[in-house]
């Protein structure tokens, strides 16, 4: 007899769940009643809840899981003979506080064959103790399925791309490949996949866009690690996407490493829709871009951006602003840098305020100056504490955040925004409450109708 299944993504960046609706496919193929609820736009449905066999919470990002914890409570004291599985990028890694929270498995990796697995134990009747017989962390290739998305909010819930002023898009969200293949020290993607990437068959990614277009989606954002960790692969994904929606229009995320070396690839996404390229710079400093092992440069950086601009091809580029190797001189240096390279248009002001996280099974762990600098590993914030050894930089990011949020809640421009920081950065550097030093914008052309995500890029 069928059993039901509840899906619950707490928070994906403003999109529409791929990973509910990818093992919903999955678990719906073996005949589960499957309901997917999505709380960043609703409130917890207790009734699917209540009558559930299986409940899976969805995963990918730091913020969805510290936001699950609280849902997991509620969800037990409703329906405490439900299996709860924890499955996404960051399950395997915090597995002994999910498991003390209630959690029966964990899955990570290629979860959706182990979701079908856990919820066949569950029609037999496999209840507590639940031994977990599937791995934690499934590296084995699949056959993927086309996502079903029945039952989650309309696309037009969902953050938009911002094309101009008084133009956005209703946006989409697919993925062409998963995992990656690179190892910097500080991604998340690195303790789960180890350096491993799978691709999605082309028919799979057209059929899902197709179905999302007809729902109403005038761009789509790749949600791939990394775009060109099979470059030939992603182009012949778009440009069979492109033949058949000649104005569906497209951004996806690329390492500056490969942006870099596969710059003659540029122009094609160009061709095919694309407007945005999403990219992690980290940061300016050689220094820091060598313990991240990004394999990049700030000279790569500057070629990368002279290409995409060659082409008219915006950038999207993301940083780590705080780290414990960032100075004061250092941040002021990162912000000059981004005006010298007439960046401050592009820059999403959040990341003004974003600090290093050092998640579970971090590889900045194997640096014996970060395994030094961190405090034991907090359960309740998921992370390995830090504090910079210049207790000024830590209140310098504190003032930054604060403003941040404060003048992005009060709609100011990007413009006015990095001037803030930047007289921030002044005080700080000069210890006085304000600063006479001028923000170099004075000879900074503002670019015209910069495409961006209304939902700002963090974790």
């Amino acid at each position: 007899m069928p059993a039901n299944v509840v899906l619950i993504s707490t928070y994906e960046l403003g999109r529409q769940p791929f990973g509910l609706a990818s093992p919903a496919a999955w678990l719906k193929a073996v005949g589960a009643n499957v309901s997917l609820q999505d709380l960043s736009l609703r409130e917890l449905d207790l009734g699917p809840v209540r009558q559930a066999d299986l409940i899976g919470f969805y995963v990918p990002m730091h913020t969805a899981t510290r936001l699950a914890e609280d849902v997991v409570t509620r969800v037990k004291q409703v329906n405490e003979n439900a299996h709860i599985c924890f499955f996404g990028l960051y399950a395997p890694m915090n597995e002994t506080h999910l498991r003390a929270l209630g959690a029966d498995s964990v899955l990570g990796g290629e979860f959706e064959k182990g979701l079908v697995n856990i919820y066949k134990s569950v029609t037999k009747g496999q209840r507590r103790p639940y031994i977990q017989t599937v791995p934690n962390i499934s590296l084995r290739r699949e056959k993927f399925m086309v996502p079903d998305r029945t039952g989650l909010p309309p696309l037009d819930q969902y953050a938009r791309l911002r094309v101009t002023p008084d133009v956005s898009r209703i946006v989409g969200y697919t993925e062409a490949s998963r995992g990656c293949r690179h190892l910097c020290r500080h991604c998340p993607v690195v303790p789960v996949y180890k350096g491993r990437f799978f691709v999605v068959e082309p028919d799979v990614v057209l059929e899902d866009v197709r179905r999302q277009v007809a729902a109403g989606a005038e761009h789509i954002t790749f949600g791939d690690p990394d775009f060109f960790n099979g470059p030939q692969h992603s182009l012949r994904v778009v440009r069979r996407i492109h033949e058949e929606f000649p104005g569906l229009s497209y951004d996806v995320t690329i390492k500056v490493e490969h942006l870099r070396t596969y710059s003659d690839l540029l122009p094609a996404l160009k061709e095919t829709g694309c407007v945005l390229v999403t990219s992690a710079a980290e940061s300016f400093d050689a220094r820091i871009l060598e313990k991240f092992d990004k394999l990049h440069t700030m000279e790569d950086f500057k070629l990368v951006l002279a290409t995409l601009r060659d082409i008219d091809l915006a950038l999207n580029p993301t940083f780590v602003t705080f780290t414990p190797w960032t100075t004061v001189d250092g941040y002021i240096d990162f912000l000059e840098t981004l005006a010298l390279l007439n960046l401050v248009e592009h820059v999403s002001p959040v990341q003004y305020a974003i600090r290093l996280l050092i998640p579970a099974g971090s590889k900045l762990l194997e640096l014996a100056e970060v395994s030094d600098l961190v405090a034991d590993f907090d359960d309740s914030k998921l992370l390995y504490p830090w504090k910079h050894p210049d207790p000024a930089m830590d209140s310098l990011f504190a003032q930054v955040l604060t403003l941040v949020e404060q003048r992005q809640e009060e709609e100011h421009s990007r413009r006015d925004i990095y001037i803030d920081v930047w007289d921030a950065a002044q005080s700080a550097r000069y210890g006085q409450s304000l600063s006479s030093t001028r923000p170099p914008l004075d000879d900074v052309a503002l670019p015209v109708n910069i495409p961006y995500m209304t939902e700002p890029w963090y974790c």
